[in-house]
């Protein structure tokens, strides 16, 4: 018999369960609805690097889930793992056009972090929080962790892959630095990963139909408001590390039609951020 903690063993950590592919499909992969495949691997490289590969063959609306990533990325090709089963780690396909300009792209990642804010706030019961531009905040003993992390990336000319890492049953011994953190850690009520999939995939799901009927008009939809209200870096001083190697440091007071961080500076000036690292230099107001 093979003992339960062989390494090859789909049940060697008892506290993280697979996925059920079949169950989380004919959950979400309904007709009518926008999710029209979903696939679980045990291990890949990139779910964003896959599903990308692939995106010429598939509709929009293609899951594709990983139980482990080897070669995970976030903004600036940084490297994003964990162990395996710790957490959410899935791409999707989408094609907004004709619809939406492309010029309103640049608000799906922002669209993924309220879509899975909202989603896990209610399934795993834990407060969360969004830094500015594609991060999934926590509290864990009174500090403010980076829980998970969004990349989108084209696919082609009419494609977005957006991907997103959540951490979900993390310890602290298994945290890749010191400000990550994790549902668990967080005292969520729930880790079980089936329902936070399923929850996070609705979400998403009810978000980006409200956004392309709107024509991608974050105000319309109501969008830029949600964003507004669980953003974490408004109104706080801020350093913004821009491309390039430049620096910005000021008040981060508002995001603008297009997504992009307003800071009031020390001299009166305000300037749009649309890309770059964020670093909280003070709690919020």
């Amino acid at each position: 018999m093979t003992p339960p903690n062989a390494p090859e063993s789909r049940w060697s950590d008892l506290e993280r369960p697979p996925l059920n592919a079949s169950v989380l499909r004919r959950a979400v992969v309904v007709p009518g609805g926008l999710w029209t495949s979903l696939d679980v691997v045990a291990s890949t490289g990139s779910t964003n690097s896959d599903l990308a590969a692939r995106a010429v063959s598939l509709p929009e609306g293609a899951v594709l889930v990983a139980e482990e990533q080897t070669a995970g990325r976030g903004r600036l090709d940084r490297i994003w793992t964990a162990p395996a089963r710790s957490g959410l780690f899935f791409s999707v396909l989408l094609r907004p056009g004709p619809d939406v300009p492309v010029t309103r792209w640049g608000w799906l990642p922002l669209l993924a972090g309220v879509a899975a804010a909202t989603a896990l706030a209610r399934a795993a019961g834990t407060d969360m929080s969004l830094k500015w531009p594609n991060d999934l905040l926590v509290v864990v003993d009174g500090e403010e962790r980076k829980a998970g992390g969004i990349l989108a990336e084209r696919a082609g000319d009419d494609g977005v892959v957006l991907g997103l890492g959540i951490n979900v049953s993390l310890h602290a011994d298994e945290l890749p630095v010191p400000t990550s953190g994790s549902l668990a850690l967080a005292d969520a009520v729930s880790t079980d990963r089936d329902p936070l999939l399923r929850a996070v995939l609705r979400s998403l799901e009810k978000w980006y139909t409200a956004w392309r009927t709107a024509g991608g008009d974050p105000a319309a939809c109501g969008l830029q408001e949600a964003y507004v209200a669980g953003c974490a870096t408004l109104g706080r001083d801020v350093r913004a590390e821009l491309p390039g190697g430049t620096a910005l440091t000021g008040e981060a007071v508002a995001l603008d039609g297009d997504g992009r961080l307003v800071l009031a500076t020390a001299e009166g000036e305000r300037h749009s951020v649309s890309a770059g690292d964020i670093v909280h230099l003070r709690p919020a107001r």
